[in-house]
């Protein structure tokens, strides 16, 4: 970035500090004490200065300078190359900016998208007709491809972690990581789970007490339906889910920094086409598709959430927001993110990632304290030891519709978000050993958000038993939106304001650290491969999710076209078998020597050896 830039970054961040500490206090005093603020903030209010508050903070977190005043250069951290954002003045933004883009990749999901709206707009019943149609057949005719599959990426995962390719550095033996452990861990777990966790974490394990799947056999709302609606909820959320990003991002992660390959999700394809291969119709048809399945799995989020969020505030303070409201939250989302992506990874990725994972932290250590701890623990306990017993059960069961409607189509979800977070994880992955990156991105993370369903459902469930909170009679006064789960639960808690606070600052904190990985991603992928994604790539990107989220939200045909995006979790899921095979064949032939866990541990308890080094 140039001079004349540095000095509008200066001057933005001194515009965003007095408004950020403004709001922030607005908010602090309306949350705390809305005796006082209540009468002079008018409801409508809250929104704008919610808005104002996070936004404001987020972004000017991303806009601080990398470096401290005095650190020596040769000290700092530079950005990965595969991962590198050319920044250019505003006046070049649009100059040459097409001949800077992939024309297939770039083009193909920018009209998709547009055509889909186009139809629905049209002929709306027939579009969401034709869109159930292939939905139904593909979920519940060729549920058992997603069912199978994914079983077979927790097995592939575990045996990476205990086999002997799991100590494969990425990058060779002499590459470091480009980040710390901390901060690497954050980034993945964040980028890959989005807003969603903050939702369906009290309202999963409610719908299934008060649902359960026929295979379980209990009684709906009885004690019985306890431990299992928990352990469906750590099954759709567990290792099972986050081993579809590892199986796509592994085979990225490997030709990428061990043979040359490009960041592409098309290098999944390298064992069969080779490296110089990779540049044909079949390559340029999985980045589309891995451009499409991101722009509108991310940008119906961003309008989801944008939704769920506005539905919170009308449950909790009786205010309604319409079509102004939906897009003011949506435009403020767009700026943060937009603004995160173009800092690049080691600004406002990288923070905003590391504010996300305090926040949760910080969430679930108070819901410890303040909640029925013995009765959460004991419901966990049992949870956890079904989910351990009938895994396989669980994971390949008779297709039947409850299965279809919640197993395959979360499996297809976390296939179709794969393509983005898997290449992110593959980016951030150079110098690290292939089983660190399996117990990061696949133990780790399930750990995590299986930490929270436990914490936060256990809570639920144990406030509607004890009759503290009817939360399913919320959701059920709400049209069965679990948006707003959350809430009846929240306030019946002691310090329920600041877990309110902290809940609703999860929300949107979580979609934006999805959503600048999605905008910094697209743009890769977009661009021309040699070429690092510029500016004007990055704010193209991140305004069209933008405007499709904008879309969603006034014409219609949200659902239709985050099904459709979720739709491409079935190739994507045939596509990650495929390159299971290719990486297993390719270990076989050239990564030949290397010890196993068991191995290790035989040479330890002999000769005192030291297990390998990350």
């Amino acid at each position: 970035m140039d001079s004349h830039d540095g000095v509008v970054e200066r001057l933005i961040r001194a515009a965003l500090l007095p408004v950020c500490a403004l709001s922030g206090s607005v908010v602090a005093a309306g949350f705390f004490f809305p005796w006082i603020v209540g009468p002079v903030v008018p409801g409508r209010g809250w929104l704008a200065v919610a808005l104002l508050f996070f936004g404001s903070a987020l972004t000017y977190l991303a806009l601080l300078p990398l470096d401290a005043p005095g650190r020596e250069a040769a000290d700092r951290p530079t950005a990965p190359y595969l991962l590198r954002v050319r920044h250019v003045p505003v006046r070049d933004w649009a100059a040459g900016f097409l001949d800077r883009q992939a024309p297939v990749t770039f083009a193909a999901p920018v009209v998709a998208v547009s055509l889909f709206f186009v139809a629905w707009l049209v002929a709306p019943r027939a579009t969401d007709a034709a869109v159930g149609i292939v939905r139904d057949v593909l979920f519940r005719e060729a549920g058992w491809l997603f069912l199978v599959t994914m079983f077979l990426a927790v097995g592939y995962c575990l045996f990476l972690l205990v086999g002997p390719w799991g100590s494969i550095t990425l990058g060779g033996p002499d590459a470091d990581p480009d980040y710390t452990y901390p901060t690497y861990f954050a980034m993945v777990f964040t980028a890959g789970i989005a807003a969603g966790v903050v939702f369906w974490g009290p309202a999963e394990s409610l719908f299934h007490y008060g649902s359960p799947p026929p295979a379980a056999d209990v009684a709906p709302r009885s004690a019985g339906a306890v431990g299992v609606a928990l352990s469906y909820a750590l099954f759709h959320w567990g290792i099972s889910a986050w081993s579809a990003y590892l199986v796509v991002g592994l085979p990225i992660a490997y030709f990428t920094h061990r043979h040359g390959a490009p960041l592409r999700v098309s290098t999944v394809l390298a064992p069969f086409l080779g490296v110089d291969g990779l540049d044909g119709p079949w390559t340029t048809l999985v980045d589309v598709l891995a451009v499409f399945a991101t722009i509108g799995g991310v940008a119906t989020s961003v309008a989801f959430v944008g939704r769920q969020f506005l539905a919170g505030i009308d449950f909790q303070w009786g205010v309604a927001f319409g079509g102004v409201g939906s897009v003011l939250f949506v435009a403020g989302l767009v700026v943060v993110y937009s603004v995160a992506a173009e800092t690049g990874v080691h600004r406002g990725v990288r923070r905003i990632a590391g504010v996300n994972l305090v926040l949760f932290a910080l969430f679930a250590l108070l819901l410890v304290a303040v909640g029925p701890r013995g009765t959460v623990v004991d419901a966990s306990r049992v949870a956890v030891a079904r989910y351990v017993t009938d895994f396989v059960p669980m994971s390949l069961p008779t297709l039947d519709d409850w299965v279809a409607e919640w197993t395959v189509w979360n499996w297809s979800w976390w296939f179709s978000w794969a393509p983005f977070a898997g290449l992110f994880l593959a980016a951030l992955s150079k110098g690290r050993q292939v089983r660190t990156v399996v117990f990061t991105a696949v133990v780790a993370t399930s750990a995590a958000s299986g930490l929270w369903h436990l914490l936060l459902g256990g809570t639920t469930l144990a406030l509607q038993r004890s009759g503290r909170a009817d939360v399913l009679a919320a959701v059920e006064a709400h049209g069965g939106s679990e948006a707003v789960a959350g809430f009846p639960v929240l306030a019946a808690l002691p310090l329920g304001r600041l877990l309110l606070f902290l809940f609703l600052a999860l929300i949107v904190v979580f979609i934006v650290t999805s959503a600048d990985v999605s905008t910094l991603v697209v743009a890769i992928l977009t661009t021309e491969r040699g070429t690092a994604p510029t500016t004007g790539s990055i704010v193209f990107w991140g305004v069209f999710q933008g405007l499709v989220a904008v879309a969603v939200l006034l014409v219609g045909g949200g659902q239709s076209l985050q099904t459709a995006a979720v739709l491409t979790g079935g190739p994507f899921a045939v596509l990650s078998l495929v390159a299971l095979v290719g990486l297993a064949a390719t270990f076989r032939r050239h990564e030949r020597g290397h010890a196993t866990v068991l191995g290790w541990v035989r040479r330890a308890a002999t000769d005192g050896g030291d297990p390998p080094d990350d």
